[in-house]
């Protein structure tokens, strides 16, 4: 969310108060199954040598399957999401004040007004719940969002997922998209699905800022944010300039 001064604290794997979470299937069930044999391929490959056909080659082929096992792991997860309800917030007024603090970064039209903040309408539900308790649990630990979020109920939380989730992603101007996606997104896609549109195990980034995509690579590959494992690992495995590049793709997505 918003970007604080302050380092990550060590990670929680799931979110304890979110029964929603616990049902899902996240990027760390889809990391072990499918992007961590990619990423260790697509590594490889390039310790070889620089034939970068190869690479991409080798990391297509493992994209058909990707969103196969993507599609049954939604329909697993459906009976589960269909059955959870979100609590409605102490009273709509009060509610209503805290979000619209909200808007002072995040925008009142869903466009950030700054580059380094993440869009958050139409933002995946799921992805949302998860980053909320993680600032309120000190998971995820920005100074800004850690006081945000304190005055927050646990059902308030889950309404305010809920609240930005269901409105519309903003149109905006878009740059020139890349000739070629880097050879790296396709590693990506395991999570974010294809045309990074998100879903279950990981948010929206198509559309996101350039500088905001990039950062939030750069806080990943030196630890500096530690709530999510696999894009840890992921970040760390890869050059600035290859992050670049990917991050450079998707904001003009």
């Amino acid at each position: 969310m918003t970007k604080g001064s302050n380092g990550e604290s060590p990670d929680v794997q799931s979110c304890e108060a979110g029964a929603t979470l616990r049902h899902t299937p996240d990027c760390g069930m889809l990391w072990a199954v499918l992007a961590q044999p990619i990423l260790r391929d697509w590594v490889a490959s390039r310790d070889r040598g620089p034939s970068n056909n190869g690479s991409v080659n080798m990391i297509n082929n493992h994209v058909s399957t990707v969103f196969g096992v993507l599609v049954v792991l939604a329909a697993l997860a459906a009976p589960a999401n269909a059955a959870d309800t979100v609590p409605a917030p102490s009273t709509q007024a009060e509610f209503n004040a805290k979000l619209l603090v909200c808007n002072a970064c995040h925008g009142d039209k869903g466009a950030p007004k700054n580059t380094i903040t993440p869009i958050l309408w139409g933002q995946q539900e799921n992805y949302l719940i998860k980053q909320l308790h993680d600032f309120q649990s000190g998971a995820r630990n920005f100074e800004v969002m850690s006081w945000m979020v304190a005055g927050f109920s646990p059902s308030e939380l889950e309404a305010v997922a809920a609240s930005f989730a269901k409105k519309d992603w903003p149109v905006r101007p878009t740059g020139a998209a890349a000739t070629s996606p880097p050879a790296m997104v396709a590693v990506c896609q395991v999570c974010h699905q294809q045309n990074f549109v998100g879903g279950l195990p990981a948010p929206r980034l198509a559309g996101q800022s350039y500088d905001y995509l990039v950062e939030t690579m750069r806080r990943y590959a030196e630890g500096e944010r530690t709530n999510s494992p696999e894009m840890k690992t992921i970040m760390q495995a890869i050059s600035p300039a290859e992050r670049q590049a990917i991050a450079r793709y998707i904001s003009s997505l």
